[in-house]
């Protein structure tokens, strides 16, 4: 069976005691360690091999969401906290999930079982394809054929050269499977192939010959967009 190694961050010790009491009932899951400063965790993340993050999002001193935006390459991560306003923000960081607290055993693990079938799906060094769901089938689908994908309600367009495929799933999970060095998100809607990048105007983009929207909350992602073609 596949590991996902995880940590878990929250500034109250007893909410991390309920990460640690439901971690140890999955048995797929080992939590490695546990930080109540976020930025305690960052010399460890930067030298251990981590898969996923249990990370509240109001803590001191940094936000959850803030610590996601400054690392290079952040893991999977699940978000936990109490305030269920911050939702719309963490998938827009391409959580996988997002726990509102307290949760139960069957939430977590949810959650949990998520995180494994990401990992199960996400690209190796050598591969360069992933494998999609499509209904009761996965399919086979090579990095270089994808030009954008579209959030459609509970489902995703993947827009191919030549098709589209349509599947049940979250943007986020998607987003999660694909190398960020090469598809990156501009729209809460909408994640786009770097090198099918056609022309970038003030807040648009146009990837094979489709304008496709840059969403407000994506102005730093524009700017590095702009910033690589120069």
């Amino acid at each position: 069976m596949n590991k996902i190694k995880a940590i878990a961050i929250d500034d109250e010790p007893m909410a991390l005691d309920v990460v640690k009491l439901h971690a140890v009932k999955v048995p797929f899951l080992e939590l490695t360690h546990c930080f109540t400063n976020a930025f305690d965790a960052i010399p460890y993340l930067q030298n251990q091999k981590v898969d996923l993050i249990f990370l509240d999002i109001k803590m001191p001193d940094i936000s959850g969401i803030e610590f996601v935006n400054c690392l290079p390459k952040p893991p999977m991560v699940v978000f936990t906290t109490a305030y269920s306003e911050y939702a719309v923000q963490g998938f827009e960081l391409d959580a996988i999930d997002y726990l509102l607290k307290p949760f139960s055993l069957v939430r977590f693990t949810k959650a949990c079982n998520k995180a494994l079938e990401i990992k199960n799906l996400s690209v190796g060094e050598a591969d360069k394809f992933i494998f999609i769901k499509t209904g009761y089938e996965e399919e086979k689908v090579f990095l270089d054929e994808i030009l954008y994908v579209m959030a459609e309600g509970n489902y995703v367009s993947i827009v191919l050269k030549n098709r589209k495929l349509l599947s049940r799933q979250f943007l986020s999970e998607i987003s999660a499977v694909l190398p960020h060095s090469q598809f990156i998100r501009i729209h809460r809607s909408y994640l786009i192939a770097r090198n099918k990048i056609e022309k970038i105007g003030r807040q648009e983009i146009r990837v094979a010959g489709e304008m496709i929207p840059v969403g407000a909350s994506y102005e730093e992602k524009l700017q590095e967009i702009r910033q690589s073609f120069h």
